[in-house]
């Protein structure tokens, strides 16, 4: 299988801080990634160096087999507080679009901002924010990228919108097939379109894989406690053993869900395991 992402002792230091550190990653392509960690944990530099933004100060990093380059018509980037042009209309960046970039899908773009309500003549200025967010998006899905990256792009969102970006980045996906990594602080933002988890703290890559192998090898669900933290999924679930791994490790409580085979899962993620 190819990959989307390697990196190899990637580091990136700005003076004296250091902003990643010795990352060590392989992406296999056609995943849904989600890049979690918490504010300063190094999301926003690996996206940023992903995309060529940045360049690293060691290290090695490949990206759909090449070097990274910024403006490549093979990776799209949508940046985390999702830029717009507040003085052209949505139009306007449709067209703008299509000039800059030549694998440019116009009946894709039409198709999105038709179905996420947006007006065309409207400025992006006078939108909201997830109306931002969703035009965000489809620029940077019109390009028909075959890498995604979004930097926290629903941070600023209210519970609304964000159901309303996930649901129609959930439907890029499954009709366009490409591969996509999404930061977030919040794991309650991937939960319900993520395959594949990456875990940033203090700057260093803690865990990375395939969501069910994480959760399989890390814990496993023993019953209910009343001294424990609610996750959102018919209530609060814990394992009742001791940490034993230093490693940040996930915890998941079933629910029901139409938007994945089989159910879906709810998770949170501390500082140690507690495996059984």
């Amino acid at each position: 299988m190819t990959s989307a992402l390697i990196t190899d002792g990637l580091t990136k230091r700005y003076g004296r801080r250091t902003a990643l550190r010795n990352c060590t990653l392989d992406i296999p392509a056609g995943h849904v990634v989600g890049l979690v960690g918490p504010n300063g944990a190094g999301k926003s530099t690996l996206l940023q160096l992903a995309c060529g933004l940045l360049d690293p100060t060691a290290g090695r990093i490949e990206v759909l087999g090449a070097r990274p380059v910024s403006g490549s018509p093979r990776v799209g980037f949508v940046a985390q507080d999702t830029p717009v042009y507040a003085g052209l209309t949505v139009a306007d960046h449709l067209r703008m679009g299509a000039h800059l970039n030549p694998s440019w899908d116009s009946a894709l773009a039409e198709q999105r901002i038709a179905q996420v309500g947006l007006d065309p003549a409207q400025k992006a200025g006078k939108l909201s924010g997830g109306q931002r967010a969703q035009l965000a998006l489809t620029v940077a899905a019109a390009k028909r990228p075959n890498l995604l990256l979004l930097d926290e792009p629903v941070a600023a969102l209210d519970p609304l919108a964000r159901r309303n970006f996930l649901q129609g980045l959930m439907e890029l996906t499954a009709a366009q097939g490409m591969s996509i990594v999404m930061s977030s602080h919040l794991v309650a933002d991937l939960e319900r379109v993520c395959d594949y988890l990456i875990v940033l703290v203090a700057s260093q890559v803690r865990v990375a894989g395939d969501v069910e192998d994480l959760l399989a090898t890390h814990h496993r669900m023993v019953g209910q406690r009343r001294d424990t933290i609610d996750l959102g999924a018919g209530g609060p679930w814990w394992s009742r053993a001791t940490p034993t791994c230093s490693r940040p490790c996930w915890y998941a409580a079933p629910r029901r869900s139409t938007t994945r085979p089989g159910g879906s899962v709810s998770w949170t993620w501390r500082t140690s395991c507690w495996r059984t």
